[in-house]
């Protein structure tokens, strides 16, 4: 005899999937547009244990935008590169460290149709091409309500355990008057639009800042198809690698007094 606990789970699987099914009526009518991203880092949660010296030396919170092209059978998602680079200070008085930090020219394009998941990711100056599928995230679906840009959201979570050495506690926020299966980064595995995102209560925080439907121009949809590829498993291995060699940290930094 199946838990309680059991049950509940395979009741929310069913929902999810069926409120995908019927969403593709919404699909079916085609609405394409931009949807701009406003992207907080709280840097200092992201210093390992015992190197808590180094928060002086880098800012507490980094600020970014990411726009999310989408028509009726794909997305990409891609920066904003207002600068090619951004100058910090961390410290006070006059002997203040200048941090400059590089964005990461990642893009990810998804086509639910296909379960197909393309990935350019930079790091340290190389572009790796990752192909994947899409996979359904164990999305709980809460009861909470908000309104993101006009449009009314409900709440979803789950907890992403895939890091043996720590845990991700993922909070969305979605509506269902855009359309479905389509957010940021890989969040895009609900029956609507991600507008919000929550890991670990501030860690990392995305929000959309402006929505605007549209025809796309040309080359806004443009398939990532240069770097080396590589699998999702490998990349991750060249990452922790090179981290591991360098003592941390995230992103291209060069700290200059």
């Amino acid at each position: 005899m199946l838990t309680s606990k059991i049950m509940k789970g395979i009741l929310v699987v069913i929902g999810i999937l069926v409120s995908m099914a019927a969403a593709q009526v919404v699909l079916a009518q085609g609405t394409d547009g931009v949807i701009t991203y406003e992207v907080k880092v709280n840097l200092h949660r992201r210093i390992p244990p015992g190197q808590e010296d180094r928060k002086a030396m880098i800012p507490e919170f980094r600020t970014t935008k990411q726009q999310l092209f989408f028509n009726v059978n794909e997305s990409l998602y891609k920066p904003i590169i207002e600068d090619e680079e951004e100058d910090m200070v961390a410290g006070s008085g006059g002997g203040g460290v200048r941090i400059r930090m590089q964005q990461p020219n990642d893009e990810v394009y998804i086509n639910p149709g296909s379960s197909a998941v393309i990935s350019k990711r930079e790091f340290m100056g190389k572009d790796y091409l990752i192909q994947d599928t899409l996979k359904i995230s164990p999305w709980k679906l809460g009861t909470e309500t908000k309104e993101i840009q006009g449009y009314p959201c409900k709440m979803a979570w789950y907890v992403d355990e895939r890091q043996p050495d720590r845990k991700l506690e993922i909070t969305a926020w979605y509506t269902d008057q855009l359309r479905p299966m389509l957010g940021p980064e890989l969040f895009g595995s609900l029956p609507g639009t991600v507008l919000a995102i929550d890991v670990n209560n501030g860690e990392r925080v995305i929000v959309a800042r402006q929505i605007e439907m549209r025809a796309l121009k040309k080359n806004e949809m443009k398939i990532p198809n240069s770097g080396q590829k590589v699998t999702q498993a490998e990349f991750r291995k060249i990452v922790d690698e090179t981290m591991k060699q360098m003592g941390g940290g995230n992103g291209r930094m060069i700290i200059r007094n």
